[in-house]
């Protein structure tokens, strides 16, 4: 699958290449913790969150060298990108290999990330001569530091394991690792100093990323070596918060039991966090019940859960005449329109993400991966969905990487979208995929 164009630009000028797509304007709030900022969702950003935004680390391109059904793929990424694409054009695969860096960029091991990572090696790759087979995917992250790029390579057969990576800025290698020796469960780093000595050379296991480990390894003491910590830093950041959702209508219409409280990815508790949010912020919940409001058939009062007989609680729309229908009365594309309205109005307070708690929330941005954005939607729905997507991405709290099957629709609701803006920095952008 080809994204266009199709071409895969080394480190150092990975940040200037873009996939063609349109792009059209978007409104605009802000999201925080829990339930978002007080900012209003039709409200325009102020210079100020402008200014803010730019130095807000953030994933802008995906790079897909050789990855599954991907070879040469660069993704240019906006605070909204839709994917689209006929089935088997490679859409939910570059969704997992973002969802897979973030996971990395987290500290996860290589194993849990790619419990089957040879259904990621491209299918028509030959083995080298040790039998030999892998993948390549990268990405570039904006922010207070510049563009900065991450680009990793990772052998999957015989055995899994990462035999090379590279972390650059402005044409310069601040960390680079390779295999040398196949018969140690390491590769060996080298990162830039500018010091006494021009890099520093150590080994790292092949099993993790090595750019989250760095502030475990580099002093800090050189301005190289500063260099380096902020330019991983900015790399990690942009990645984490991650929230792959794909709701499951036939899991949202049973009562659930209390639990955390946080949102699963395939929203299958939306019970139990409607028992939450509801009570602990009532002004955002008013606006949550607004969004169901245009996109359920009948009247919406009110979108709640109650407990029912053994522990558990189940969710309700109040038609506010007396009546109160439970959600496995809903048709699949309202389950999936109400859960999707969910996520977007909430942050990682809510849902099952791993935030970066050592950095203020101010500089964290909660990307939203929502796979079959469209699926199951009517005409109405799926313009109200991306109407409200859009305006809660201005701000830059919030990110959304989402895949729809028809691209006539996104580009006409972007269009759309960019004609009723006003102002601000955010857009829809939609990347074209092909089989």
């Amino acid at each position: 699958m080809a994204a266009s164009p199709a071409s895969f630009p080394s480190p150092a000028s990975a940040g200037s290449t873009a996939s063609a797509g349109s792009t059209a304007s978007a409104g605009s709030t802000a999201s925080a913790a829990l339930f978002g900022s007080a900012a209003a969702p039709g409200s325009a950003a102020s210079p100020a969150s402008v200014a803010a935004n730019a130095d807000r680390p953030r994933v802008t391109q995906l790079r897909l060298a050789a990855f599954a059904g991907h070879r040469r793929a660069v993704l240019r990424l906006g605070p909204l990108t839709l994917l689209a694409g006929p089935s088997g054009s490679g859409k939910t695969s570059a969704l997992r290999a973002y969802d897979a860096l973030a996971r990395l960029g987290g500290g996860a091991e290589l194993g849990a990330v790619f419990p089957d990572a040879g259904a990621c090696v491209p299918e028509r790759a030959r083995p080298d001569a040790q039998r030999r087979r892998g993948f390549r995917i990268g990405c570039t992250a904006d922010g207070a530091e510049g563009p900065v790029h991450l680009d990793v390579a990772v052998q999957a057969e015989p055995e899994l394991r990462i035999v090379g990576e590279r972390l650059s800025a402005d044409g310069v290698v601040l960390l680079e690792t390779a295999l040398r020796d196949p018969g140690r469960r390491a590769v060996q780093a080298a990162w830039h100093t500018a010091g006494s000595a021009p890099v520093t050379r150590a080994p790292l296991p092949d099993d993790r990323l090595g750019t989250p480990l760095l502030p475990l390894r580099v002093a800090g003491k050189t301005d190289g070596q500063r260099r380096v910590l902020a330019a991983a830093e900015q790399m990690v950041v942009a990645l984490r918060s991650v929230f792959a959702c794909d709701p499951r209508p036939e899991r949202m219409r049973e009562p659930v039991p209390t639990g955390s409280g946080h949102l699963l990815g395939g929203c299958d508790n939306l019970a139990d966090v409607l028992w939450r949010t509801r009570a602990e912020c009532g002004r955002r919940h008013a606006q949550f019940v607004a969004a169901v409001r245009t996109g359920c058939a009948g009247p919406v009062e009110d979108v709640l859960a109650e407990p029912d007989a053994g522990g558990v609680v189940r969710a309700l729309i109040d038609r506010g005449d007396g009546t109160r229908t439970g959600l496995a009365r809903l048709g699949y594309g309202e389950l999936r329109y109400l859960a999707l309205a969910l996520v977007l109005f909430t942050g990682p307070g809510v849902l099952a993400v791993d935030p970066a708690g050592e950095v203020p929330a101010a500089l964290q941005t909660l990307t939203v991966l929502a796979d079959g954005f469209d699926r199951g939607l009517d005409v109405c729905q799926r313009a109200e969905l991306l109407r409200l997507a859009a305006r809660m991405c201005d701000r830059g709290h919030i990110r959304l990487l989402g895949a729809v099957a028809d691209a006539s629709w996104a580009e006409r609701a972007a269009g759309e979208a960019g004609t009723a803006r006003t102002g601000g920095p955010g857009g829809v952008t939609v990347v074209h995929l092909s089989p």
